[in-house]
């Protein structure tokens, strides 16, 4: 069988849903799994044993030019020439179940109960009802069991083997940051919003009351003026898979809701997730990660941006979980 997973973007969300590969592996033998990803989001796919290609298309470029929507056309189309027997949108979008009408036929996805963008239900062959409201995982985990007839239980995903993936040479460019004889967490500071973002006054609070080495990575300006705040971390800039690396191997993740705060439950690695503005329903709660939640109210078909409660959120309750999981 082969079939192609459509998870456009964005990371976070890529990095949520990769898990369903492993276990598609177990339950279908003689499976080759490619994944159409958008350009940018290519590299936290790169080393996974469990895909055979990663096809890019930049749909984002649209906006730019909207000539480049026959551009993207004649790509898929190429695409289509594998000859899936079954395409899975993940994503749930129009712009998505678009691509997948393109590359196949045979496209399945959710109905359109199950969905923000209803219209999307309407291109799929098959579509499946998972209330939308559910935990982000489940929601993957069900549209694979009704689309393939399997069973992938929440005790399977609960003993997932760890699956982002990286080099060796990834990981020879990380050693140096980690400290021999102390513990090392790695705090997360960016996200994709602001107001996904705990404050830089709380951060430093809960760093001086820990005795660790603290790696703080950064990506831009604005997250480098974030860490020159902080006293006594070390601040590092790390491509994604150098950063899936250092995440594999430190002793604790501290980080908002975003991508590489994911990589260390993908990776089984203990973990703090902070949410203010969207549900706490990304990833499965487990012994070893840990969720944290405003006391904002969240509407998950309508996401607040401009919910700021994250700030409410008290260092002592993270130092606390600090505690138990160190």
């Amino acid at each position: 069988m082969k079939i192609a997973i459509l998870k456009l973007s964005a990371m976070g969300d890529i990095i949520q849903s990769a898990f369903i590969l492993q276990f598609l592996k177990q339950h279908i033998s003689n499976i080759d799994i490619d994944w159409i990803v958008e350009e940018g989001f290519k590299d936290i796919l790169k080393h996974n044993p469990d895909i055979t290609n990663i096809k890019t298309v930049n749909l984002k470029s649209i906006k730019k030019s909207p000539l480049n929507i026959f551009r993207q056309i004649r790509l898929l189309k190429e695409y289509s020439k594998e000859n899936y027997d079954v395409i899975i949108d993940l994503q749930g979008l129009i712009k998505s179940a678009i691509s997948g009408k393109i590359l196949s036929s045979n496209l399945y996805g959710y109905d359109k109960n199950s969905v923000r963008e209803k219209a999307a239900a309407l291109l799929y062959k098959k579509d499946f009802n998972i209330p939308y409201h559910i935990n982000t995982i489940d929601r993957y985990r069900l549209l694979i069991n009704q689309a393939f007839n399997i069973d992938i239980t929440k005790g399977d995903i609960l003993n997932k083997k760890p699956y982002i993936s990286y080099s060796s040479d990834d990981k020879g460019q990380i050693d140096q940051y980690i400290s021999k004889d102390r513990k090392n967490i790695l705090f997360i500071i960016g996200a994709s919003w602001d107001s996904k973002i705990y404050p830089k006054e709380k951060v430093a609070n809960v760093i001086k009351e820990i005795d660790a080495n603290i790696i703080v990575p950064y990506s831009n300006d604005k997250e480098f003026e974030f860490v020159s705040y902080l006293k006594d971390v070390t601040p590092v800039k790390l491509n994604i898979n150098q950063l899936s690396a250092l995440i594999s191997i430190v002793d604790l993740v501290i980080g908002n809701d975003t991508g590489p705060t994911y990589i260390a439950w993908a990776n089984n690695i203990p973990s703090i997730t902070l949410f203010g503005p969207v549900p706490p329903t990304r990833i499965y709660e487990t012994d070893i990660n840990k969720l944290l939640k405003s006391p904002s109210k969240v509407d998950p078909y309508k996401l607040n941006r401009e919910d700021y409660s994250i700030q409410y959120i008290k260092e002592e309750d993270i130092l606390k979980l600090v505690k138990e999981l160190l």
